[in-house]
């Protein structure tokens, strides 16, 4: 069965074309031209992943909108941000509302489609892992249900991303270990630039100051990556 991808892409040309890019790589693709018309034809009815666009014809900030929407519908379907619009604050809060990844219309179609590709393994990974007894990992006050994907700080439950969730599991495995960008990225499965994975790591460690001020449990190594406090296993 082939993979269904949803673009919402308000420019008609731009759709088209992404569309059949799509389709000649055997995806069945869905298009929408606005937030409202994508959200109430996909709440019910999910893609496999959706490619948003941030501006959606008349609202400047549609994908951010539409973007929240279909996390509060699925915690574990993939986004990914498509626009013209590069700017560090709109990739940072693109991040922050639930976005897997956040790439700029000059990305290749080869760039674009390894990263489409990684997102969709990633999904597939899970859903085979799901199908076996609940593995638990506790670091402290660190709870980790790893099928369920689910996250607690002492008992306060924290909402993570599929891609956030990964790469808090890559460092609590091994308390004190450093891992690079690189070894984030492989263990989130997905293709990320250095930018966008420390965007992650700071949404992560965010979460948690949210609920415990004084958390301090993802410490960054200087020029080599991060690594979860051994203190706090």
């Amino acid at each position: 069965m082939k993979r269904h991808i949803a673009l919402i892409e308000d420019e008609p040309a731009i759709r088209e074309n992404y569309r059949d890019a799509f389709e000649r790589r055997g995806y069945r693709v869905s298009v929408y031209s606005d937030r409202a018309s994508a959200l109430d034809a996909l709440r019910n009815n999910l893609p496999d992943l959706a490619i948003i666009d941030v501006g959606l014809g008349d609202e400047m900030d549609g994908g951010f909108d539409l973007c929240r929407d279909l996390r509060h519908c699925s915690a574990t379907l993939p986004m990914i941000f498509l626009t013209a619009r590069d700017g560090d604050a709109d990739s940072v809060l693109g991040l922050r509302l639930g976005a897997d990844d956040y790439v700029t219309k000059d990305m290749s179609l080869d760039h674009l489609f390894a990263r489409i590709t990684a997102l969709l393994r990633r999904t597939d990974a899970w859903a085979e892992s799901s199908r076996q007894p609940d593995e638990l990992l506790q670091r402290g006050r660190l709870h980790l249900n790893v099928d369920r994907m689910t996250v607690a700080w002492d008992t306060t439950a924290i909402e993570l991303t599929v891609t956030e969730f990964w790469m808090l599991h890559a460092l609590v495995h091994h308390p004190g270990h450093v891992k690079n960008r690189t070894q984030l990225m492989e263990a989130a499965s997905t293709v990320l630039d250095d930018n966008t994975v420390t965007s992650h790591i700071k949404r992560i460690r965010r979460k948690f100051q949210q609920i415990d001020p004084q958390f301090d449990g993802i410490q960054t190594a200087y020029g080599f990556g991060y690594r979860w406090n051994a203190h706090e296993a």
